[in-house]
């Protein structure tokens, strides 16, 4: 039986295996954990999510609406679990953290095409492969690494939020609301300016994390740690994750100064995550400076926010849209490895790399999708982006062709998205459909 070799179990791993496995080949599946654990990681579990809960948001007018729509009509393990999983969030696809990992290792572990090995890979092995170690790739493979791709990978810090738990919130402080009357799936803690005014010395004298000499911050602008938000500007916080437009509080009926904002982290409402809150802060500072929120002086922090390095290749100098190596086509690369940022990304890629690294098991050409489908542009930004100063990418709607309509100069933001989202998932479905053909017909 042909057979492909895959290294990491996260998100693009997970569904990289299944993705394969489905299509008839037989996938050697190796994660490190919990022999050997990551800064960011808890368990030994598939698919752990170690930053937001959310996969973000859905419907026809959301470029990650798109994205989650062309995955699961191919059949996506994320998408299914995230289904099975679901907690309110508002117009976001949240999920529970433990019950969707939980569905996934199962899911993974039971099908028999599937063999799991519980240990470190410290070479790319021979044949095969999909790289899907994911940021916190050990040191050992990064290393090995660069002899695919002469030493171009870069790494940048991520971080995580704290969770607290639903009990010491003071709910008769906080109050549940979604921006502009949307449903209230969300606990919202509201500030005066006085009460920012505090928050904010807090935060300022907080200890920060300090690297190794050898280590340089080069933050995501899509996961900033708050301290680094509030560095930049005693408002930014205030114009950014911390922004009370459309949130009235129902005791004032005015918005607040300020606004801090909780998401439901599990299905049954216990834990609760401080929404763009990721902190690399010291545990003790980050306890002062959660509980220097109105509503929160009482918080009890269940997981503190943590700081972790992340490790992706300078995708235009080494891949090809179809997340091949240009140095071994046999070699394929998914999630942030890859150069993206999100679960959902990670999971997308993901499944076109197994994909991709079956059909080459089963002696057909890899593919890449349409460039109208959310999948074919990120792919396809991947392999093409300006190399200088390359950051991971995620989803959005600049990735795909615009959409004029014949006569008109311009269509404006809500007319224009819902037609990009059907386009682009009838492309996705007419090219997978004719996948489908090829590869049945193969098998």
């Amino acid at each position: 039986m042909k057979s492909i070799s895959i290294i990491g179990a996260g998100l693009s791993g997970s569904e990289a295996a299944l993705a394969a496995a489905q299509l008839g080949v037989q996938v050697h599946l190796y994660e490190m954990r919990p022999t050997k654990m990551t800064p960011a990681h808890h368990t030994g579990n598939f698919a752990e999510l170690v930053c937001s809960n959310s996969l973000g948001g859905e419907g026809n007018t959301n470029a990650k609406g798109l994205l989650q729509a062309e995955i699961a009509h191919a059949g996506s393990l994320i998408m299914e679990a995230a289904r099975e999983s679901r907690v309110p969030a508002g117009g976001a696809l949240a999920v529970a953290r433990e019950g969707f990992s939980a569905y996934v290792t199962e899911k993974v572990r039971q099908h028999p095409l599937i063999q799991v090995y519980g240990e470190e890979v410290t070479k790319v092995p021979e044949g095969i492969v999909v790289l899907a170690s994911g940021p916190l790739t050990s040191d050992a493979l990064a290393e090995d690494l660069k002899r695919y791709t002469d030493g171009e990978h870069l790494s940048f810090y991520d971080a995580a939020a704290p969770v607290i738990s639903f009990d010491s919130i003071n709910m008769e402080i906080a109050y549940r609301k979604g921006r502009y009357d949307q449903e209230a799936d969300y606990i919202n803690c509201p500030m005066n300016r006085e009460q920012y005014d505090h928050w904010y010395n807090t935060i300022q004298e907080a200890r920060q994390h300090t690297p190794h000499d050898w280590e340089k911050l080069e933050f995501f602008e899509g996961c900033m740690p708050i301290e680094e938000i509030a560095r930049r500007g005693k408002d930014t916080p205030r114009f950014g994750p911390m922004k009370p437009r459309g949130l009235h509080d129902p005791r004032t009926d005015r918005e607040p100064y300020a606004v801090v904002q909780l998401r439901q982290e599990d299905q049954d409402g216990r834990m609760w995550s401080l929404v763009g809150f990721q902190t690399g802060l010291k545990w003790g500072d980050q306890k002062l400076m959660v509980q220097s929120i109105p509503g929160l002086e009482e918080a009890d922090i269940v997981r503190y926010g943590v700081m972790h390095r992340n490790t992706y290749l300078c995708a235009p100098k080494v891949l090809n849209n179809t997340l091949q190596l240009k140095a071994d086509p046999n070699v394929l690369v998914a999630g942030v490895l890859s150069g993206t940022e999100g679960y959902l990304e990670s999971a997308a890629t993901g499944w076109l790399a197994g994909t991709n690294a079956a059909r080459l098991a089963l002696g057909l050409e890899p593919v890449c999708p349409p460039e109208e489908s959310m999948l074919g542009g990120l792919v396809r930004y991947l392999a093409s982006a300006n190399p200088k100063g390359f950051q991971p990418m995620n989803t959005n709607w600049a990735l795909v062709p615009d959409f004029t309509i014949e006569g008109r100069k311009k269509i404006g933001k809500r007319e224009k998205r819902p037609l990009m989202f059907e386009r682009g998932l009838n492309a996705f479905k007419a090219w997978h459909a004719g996948l489908d053909q090829v590869t049945a017909g193969q098998i």
